[in-house]
């Protein structure tokens, strides 16, 4: 239920994809850092692989931005510039670490997208199940990450609480910015 000064069903479905479309492109970004480090390794086909379904996100809320006629966020240089050192300081750390940002990140998407999926069920019900179609494959990242070693990265606690408030700030002004 609505109340009195909340935005309207469009303004609010504007800025979820705003935001959505933000967080792919950070996400993006992220692991192209992360395999500017790692990409040789054994790591590399995993990264690439988590990769390719970011960008697949990411044309999908770029083609929602045009179709829907939605401003996308003035933060995105940031975003570019903020994934991609989030990637390769974590990957410089080690394969752990990258692992652990990229569950603290998936943790975060996927809590995000479970709350967009039941505000749109009334209302946007082809767009409430892409988007849990896309938090199915964020899972799917956080158990990657969590196979490979990511509670086992040095400071693994204080990185994943600092990634986390990182991503709900980031939510909170790309929603709006």
């Amino acid at each position: 239920m609505r109340l009195p000064g909340d935005p309207s069903a469009r303004a609010a479905t504007a800025r979820m994809i705003r935001v959505d479309h933000a967080g792919e492109y950070g996400a993006v970004r992220i692991y192209q850092g992360q395999r500017a480090i790692l990409g040789r390794g054994a790591s590399g086909p995993v990264l690439e692989h988590m990769q390719a379904q970011e960008q697949a996100h990411l044309a999908r809320f770029s083609a929602l931005i045009a179709e829907r006629g939605v401003r996308p966020t003035a933060l995105l240089p940031l975003w570019h510039l903020a994934g991609f050192a989030l990637g390769a300081a974590t990957a410089a750390l080690g394969e752990r670490a990258a692992m652990a940002c990229t569950v603290a990140v998936e943790e975060a998407i996927c809590a995000h997208y479970a709350r967009q999926e039941d505000a749109l069920a009334g209302e946007d019900p082809a767009l409430a199940a892409e988007i849990a179609g896309f938090r199915a494959e964020e899972a799917e990242h956080r158990d990657i990450g969590l196979d490979r070693g990511a509670r086992e990265a040095p400071g693994h606690r204080l990185l994943s609480a600092a990634i986390k408030a990182g991503c709900r700030v980031a939510i909170a002004l790309s929603e709006r910015v």
